[in-house]
């Protein structure tokens, strides 16, 4: 780390401290050439990811728009908040993780699909109903078939 006072390329790191929640490192330090203590802070670079909609769109991907979905597709089921932040931040964690600066709406559905089944298979038929916008009866039940025989 450059030295903010005399310009040298190296220091030792004196001392660390956790800042800002976790989400940052404050860290004292000690020019090796002069001798002047200075402060920097160190923080996780967010890089934005963009959700490609079906039309083509792009949208920062917002994972309280997802836990809106899935708060629609939970009512009046023995699924709680809790549960559902658990959805959500699994969700995001995996689109994060794929390290790709763009993911499609449709494989985001999919994860939240996934996620969804572990915990309630109603909210997952439900969120699933309207995600894979079934068209009529037997499009629905072929996905109901779907799960009866992966029940087995």
């Amino acid at each position: 780390m450059r030295c903010g006072f005399c310009g040298y390329e190296d220091s030792k790191v004196i001392d660390s401290r956790s800042a800002d929640d976790g989400k940052t490192i404050r860290r004292r330090r000690e020019c090796f050439s002069c001798g002047k203590r200075f402060t920097t802070y160190e923080t996780i670079e967010d890089t934005p990811v963009l959700v490609v909609k079906n039309n083509g769109a792009r949208q920062a991907f917002d994972g309280q728009k997802i836990k809106s979905g899935i708060i629609k597709s939970c009512e009046k089921r023995p699924v709680s908040v809790t549960e559902i932040d658990e959805i959500v931040n699994a969700v995001a964690k995996q689109v994060y993780n794929s390290m790709e600066p763009e993911v499609s709406s449709k494989w985001i559905g999919e994860l939240v699909m996934s996620e969804l089944k572990k915990h309630d298979e109603v909210a997952y038929v439900r969120y699933a109903s309207v995600y894979r916008s079934f068209k009529d009866i037997p499009s629905f039940m072929e996905e109901l078939q779907r799960m009866m025989e992966n029940k087995k």
